[in-house]
């Protein structure tokens, strides 16, 4: 079901400020639209999908100078109201990176559709057999900030997946996620798509996530958060459907007694440097004691030297003057800045409790050549991503293989870590009978 002129026609003047909208009307007619489009999208085919979202990367490539002209603003606006540094990084598009977002959805393009897959069958004694097959999940609305390319991962997840979506992106990065938008909607058209099954709210007003979260009339199934701790925290509260989020990225690099000195050096660096501002990067570094004589000193050497500061414990303050005093605060602080907190432990055991009280259930990494270590602290460690000798950078769904992520989900219910295409699905069962009757 397309949106109404009328309707189309009052959310654009209200994007250019020209006129106000009826943000209720509007939200609640993209709702009904999207759950028609998704049930056509749930019956169409593995190759018409995969058509769509090759002709979607091939338009986002060609739209680059419009985007990059959207993104110009967005930037300006940004650093007017004085954005820091690690949220300039998330807004800011360039050719690479556009060049990256259409890679990205080539990448979910090419994965195996998810929908009918069997998960598994089996015959019970009375010959009834059963499947378990994999559905989409119905609608799907994402509301996150800054990060203009989450408007093409998530539209390119959730259509592989035979999801319609509702995007709704910040008020920083509307004109850079509506110009997404525009392009990437073009290839499903081109594709014989209806342009409904990824729909973009242009307007900044934040009834329209208050909407969303109550779930827009029982057209949206599940709601994902990405952005900053107030969003997540409002949307964990507020919301009226299921929600796959998470709300910190407290993320811990564990130096264990038998880690290579150079290796460590490495992956921190890269864990906590690479982009400060992402929920994968790490926030604390915990260190060995029975290494504290060989390690510690270069390992907040090496992160000073790079411009992070580094907030530590006694310790940690011995081994460098630069070195400020930690806090209780720090070992709870998701920084997403050039900061990290350091602290010495006693061992693994001290470690995996530290990251149990502190830690968000998010990513941690062990650098270790001792494999029993690893294993335990893979086995103990209960966040969605356990890492052994690896930059807690790769907690990304792009790495894992998943062509990209809606999001990292640290909860224990349906989807968790990296939500990709095969998490947005659910599943029913088919069973197939010869003419039985239950007795």
């Amino acid at each position: 079901m397309a949106m109404p002129n009328a309707a189309r026609l009052s959310v654009a003047a209200s994007a250019s400020g020209a006129a106000p909208v009826d943000v209720p009307a509007v939200l609640s007619q993209m709702g009904r639209a999207a759950r028609a489009a998704a049930r056509t999208l749930a019956l169409a085919s593995a190759e018409q999908k995969t058509s769509a979202l090759k002709a979607a990367a091939a338009h986002v490539r060609a739209a680059s100078a419009d985007i990059l002209a959207a993104n110009a603003q967005d930037m300006v606006r940004a650093k007017a109201d004085g954005m820091s540094a690690a949220f300039q990084d998330r807004l800011a598009l360039t050719e690479a990176r556009i060049d990256a977002i259409a890679a990205g959805i080539e990448m979910v393009a090419g994965l195996p559709d998810p929908v009918g897959a069997v998960i598994e069958s089996w015959t019970r004694p009375n010959g009834l057999q059963i499947e378990r097959v994999r559905t989409p999940l119905g609608v799907i609305g994402v509301i996150y900030e800054s990060r203009p390319n989450v408007t093409a991962d998530a539209a390119a997840l959730c259509v592989r997946a035979g999801n319609a979506v509702i995007l709704r992106g910040g008020s920083d990065s509307l004109g850079s996620s509506a110009a997404i938008h525009r392009a990437f909607v073009a290839g499903l058209a081109e594709a014989g798509l209806s342009p409904d099954c990824v729909q973009f709210v242009p307007v900044a007003d934040r009834a329209a996530v208050g909407l969303m979260l109550g779930g827009l009339d029982g057209n949206i199934d599940v709601i994902v958060p990405r952005g900053g701790k107030g969003l997540v925290a409002r949307v964990q509260s507020e919301a009226r459907v299921p929600v796959f989020a998470h709300l910190d990225g407290i993320v811990h690099v564990y130096v264990h007694e038998a880690a290579d000195l150079d290796m460590a050096r490495t992956v921190l660096l890269n864990a906590k440097m690479r982009r400060t501002g992402i929920c994968g990067a790490a926030e604390t570094l915990l260190v060995d004691e029975a290494v504290s004589a060989t390690h510690l000193k270069p390992l907040v050497q090496t992160l000073l030297d790079a411009g992070c500061e580094v907030r530590g414990d006694a310790a940690a303050q011995a081994a460098d003057a630069r070195v400020k005093p930690a806090v209780d605060a720090d070992w709870d602080t998701e920084y997403e800045d050039a900061i990290i907190s350091v602290k010495l432990v006693p061992g693994i055991g001290d470690a995996i409790a530290h990251i149990e009280g502190h830690g968000s259930h998010h990513t941690d990494s062990i650098i270790t050549a001792d494999q029993a270590a690893a294993d335990r602290f893979l086995a103990e460690v209960d966040s969605a991503i356990v890492m052994h000798n690896a930059s807690t950078q790769f907690a990304d769904g792009g790495e894992f293989g998943f062509g990209a992520e809606i999001g990292i989900a640290t909860g224990r219910m349906h989807a968790r870590g990296p939500v990709g295409a095969e998490q947005l699905t659910s599943f029913k069962y088919r069973v197939h009978g010869a003419g039985q009757t239950r007795p």
